[in-house]
């Protein structure tokens, strides 16, 4: 009997565990995002499901924080272990810090490795306990029995520990040693405040990044955390050299540790403030933030902020598959390039000095500073998206970067709280201005974004690794960047020539419609004659972009698929098409015939890959094939089928590149372990699956969008009635299906539509796009006329 009764009890619990479950018709977005898709291989910002959108706390476990140190490379979190060695604070591209993890018995005070956890206080993880979704992170840590659960406002993380019944509960802030790309830590401190049951200190790290691109640049974090249990003794430790009895402890290595008695299931909450300028301002941020909240209150909150940042964009119709991709990767697209000013509008500016936002009326800063890697891909994903429904976010990103540019006199094209950490060294920041202005996100100093534009685009005179286009100087004075070996300040050496014409000369293109835009007719002939400096590497031999030596003779020894030759993890086959802003002259270079011949010929043979790499899981797995997915110059490819009159062919592949370079899975997410960069793989899925792109990443003085093939039934965007007048953009598909590729006809706003492409000032206040979709193509729309590139 009492058998049967335990059975029916259980019953019971499954039943009831279920019914509580969102059935997939009452699944809100938030429901359907995965943090853990793509989590394989992937960088130190792509896992932190304990934050906010483009938060400055980003909470997440830590399996892996020693594989690349101050890199790009994979580090942080990885699905395939089953071990952490805690919970780190800050997860931002060039940084992160601040780890703390509770324990039980022997005092260890470094983190071991994956290799072997109990040579530290790393913990292995009962992964079937593992709950990841936005705002909200729990596991139960087995080799100590302690049940963590994080999430976080916009500044502060809270922690809620569930421990056994143990003498020697403990948590352990370690904070001098590296974590993820914060490369080097030259100096920390930690301190134990008894009269307020507070943990304070900073971090001082110096990023790979900055060794070349400002090498006196260092960042400083800062930390104030807020416990709910008196410790019984506390400690604090350079490595493995421990002081008992001591409160505060400063230098490289080094942490502190709490003690204290619990009861069986004895919970212990903690809150800690974050903060670039000062560890006031942490504990401003997190006093302001959490006051009178409990764990439960954030958790509660940060889901009601993802889901309502989420269903901005509503789907309807697709697969349960499709649905979890569209907004994972549009979760992605929210989470990166996270706010850098504290509440108070505080911000750390490049000479070190504090800034201050402007405040409204209520005291909340105007907008927010972000740090960010750079925008090398941006405007074919990211921009584009922020255009669509999010505005204030784009507005917030360029303001961010202006002030930037009054404080040091250059644009930035990748900042880590105040310093340079240009990767790519193209800078398309100007580029990324232009777009924002051109959508009518206008709510900037125009003038100064025009000076900052036209600087960054023709100036050569003082620039240097910070603020990127080194080589512009050669750029400028003879319309290509030759093949050079430059030695960066950290012994890096790179030649990338090739690909910096193309990405210089689609820049000068974007300025010069801003130019036309403002009436400025000299600035626009100037900028108009470098757009086309593309040319100037066609080679009419072999018909591809072909890099030049520094005489001006064409690269000896050339072939198009090898890989990092003048081309920036590319080769010449996958930049030949980098021209979106003139692709008939592209087209009239190559001739039609030999330009479908070929594009048709990447996307074939690029399908055995997955469209990427392949199942490789590396991140530059698909450098040397003909399309590479997983990396951004290729992004806009599939798209030029609309442009060279085939557009049932931009259709059919860029459906395929959802389904099949896509996964759902930890190691098939974005491809195999290749490079999501905060959000930008991401955001290409949710503008291919909305079925809308724009080859020119709205530059245009008249932007447009070109047409694909919509993944759903119906999707609503809202719109921002401070940008625009509209209430909602609405995509509309008639006879759709997973192998429905095909668009048979169209209408907008209730007229027909004989092109594949339409002006964006037709929906951007409001509209309704229709489209009838079919298993075969209809070859003959969408062909009429192609969307202007000049």
């Amino acid at each position: 009997m009492q058998t049967t009764t335990r059975l029916f009890s259980l019953c019971l619990l499954i039943l009831g565990f279920y019914s509580c479950q969102p059935t997939p018709e009452k699944k809100q977005p938030v429901d359907w995002v995965n943090p853990q898709i793509g989590s394989v291989h992937c960088r130190w910002f792509f896992y932190t499901p304990a934050a906010l959108p483009m938060g400055m706390a980003k909470l997440a476990p830590t399996t892996n924080a020693y594989g690349s140190y101050g890199s790009w490379l994979p580090c942080g979190y990885d699905d395939r272990h089953t071990s952490i060695e805690g919970f780190a604070h800050f997860h931002e591209f060039q940084i992160g810090g601040v780890v703390t993890i509770p324990t039980t018995g022997e005092l260890k005070t470094l983190p071991g490795t994956l290799e072997d956890p109990d040579s530290g206080y790393r913990s292995r993880i009962d992964k079937a306990t593992e709950i990841s979704t936005p705002g909200y992170y729990a596991v139960t840590l087995t080799d100590y029995n302690i049940k963590a659960e994080i999430t976080a406002t916009t500044r502060t993380g809270l922690h809620r520990y569930t421990f056994p019944q143990s003498a020697t509960s403990r948590i352990l802030f370690d904070i001098g040693h590296k974590q993820g790309e914060s490369a080097t830590i030259t100096d920390a401190e930690v301190t134990y405040h008894p009269e307020t049951n507070e943990v304070t200190g900073w971090v001082e790290n110096y990023p790979i990044y900055t060794t070349f691109c400002q090498p006196d640049g260092k960042i400083k974090i800062y930390f104030a955390a807020k416990l709910d249990k008196q410790p019984q003794t506390i400690g604090t430790f350079i490595d493995e050299k421990v002081q008992e009895n001591s409160n505060t402890v400063k230098g490289p290595g080094c942490g502190l540790y709490l003690t204290f008695p619990t009861k069986a299931y004895e919970q212990v909450q903690m809150q800690v403030g974050l903060s670039y300028t000062s560890i006031e301002n942490a504990r401003n941020n997190r006093d302001t933030e959490v006051a009178g909240k409990s764990f439960n209150d954030v958790k509660n909150a940060a889901r009601q902020t993802w889901n309502e940042m989420l269903g901005r964009i509503q789907v309807e119709g697709g697969t349960p598959e499709d649905k979890t991709k569209f907004y994972t990767g549009l979760y992605h697209t929210l989470l990166g390039r996270g706010i850098a000013n504290d509440i108070n509008g505080q911000y750390i500016q490049h000479d070190k000095t504090i800034g201050q936002i402007p405040l409204d009326k209520n005291g909340i800063p105007l907008y927010s500073h972000h740090n960010t890697d750079g925008m090398w891909g941006g405007f074919w994903n990211l921009t584009q998206i922020w255009t669509l429904a999010y505005p204030e976010i784009f507005s917030s990103y360029i303001k961010s970067n202006l002030d930037f540019f009054k404080n040091s006199g250059w644009l930035h094209d990748g900042e880590a709280a105040g310093v340079y950490t240009n990767g790519v060294q193209t800078n398309f920041q100007g580029l990324i201005i232009c777009a924002a202005y051109q959508a009518g996100i206008r709510d900037f100093n125009i003038e100064s974004a025009w000076s900052a534009i036209c600087k960054n685009e023709l100036e050569y005179k003082g620039r240097d690794m910070g603020n990127g286009k080194y080589d512009n100087e050669y750029f400028i004075k003879q319309g290509f960047v030759p093949l050079k070996d430059y030695l960066y300040p950290n012994n890096w050496v790179c030649n990338f020539g090739a690909s910096h014409t193309l990405e210089y000369a689609f820049s000068c293109y974007a300025a010069a419609q801003m130019a036309r835009a403002l009436g400025k007719t000299a600035a626009y002939d100037t900028l108009i004659q470098y757009s086309y400096a593309y040319k100037n590497l066609f080679d009419p031999e072999t018909k591809y972009m072909r890099p030049r030596e520094m005489d001006g003779s064409f690269m000896k020894d050339f072939d198009p698929l090898k890989g990092w030759q003048g081309f920036q993890e590319g080769n010449a086959a996958q930049y030949t098409w980098y021209v979106p802003h003139d692709i008939q002259g592209l087209i009239n270079l190559m001739g039609t015939d030999l330009f479908n011949e070929r594009l048709e010929n990447t996307f074939v043979e690029s399908r055995k890959t997955q469209f990427g790499g392949g199942k490789e899981i590396d991140s530059f797995s698909g450098v040397e094939k003909l399309y590479n997915q997983g990396n951004q110059p290729c992004l806009h490819d599939a798209w030029l089928f609309n442009y060279s009159g085939k557009p049932w062919l931009t259709q059919l592949y860029t459906r395929l590149i959802c389904d099949e370079f896509y996964g759902t899975t930890p190691e098939h997410g974005y491809g195999y372990g290749q490079d999501e960069d905060q959000g930008q793989l991401g955001a290409w899925y949710v503008m291919a699956a909305v079925g809308l792109f724009d080859v020119q990443g709205g530059t245009n003085i008249t932007p447009s969008y070109q047409i694909g093939s919509p993944k759903f039934r119906k999707i609503t965007i809202k719109l921002d009635p401070r940008y625009y007048s509209g209430k909602t953009l609405v995509i509309e598909t008639e006879n759709n299906a997973p192998d429905h590729y095909y668009v048979q006809s169209a209408t907008l706003n209730g007229q027909p539509l004989e092109d594949c492409w339409f002006y964006r000032r037709e929906i951007i206040n409001g509209g309704h796009l229709k489209l009838q979709m079919d298993s075969t193509p209809n070859t003959r729309w969408g062909i009429a006329s192609m969307p202007h590139s000049k």
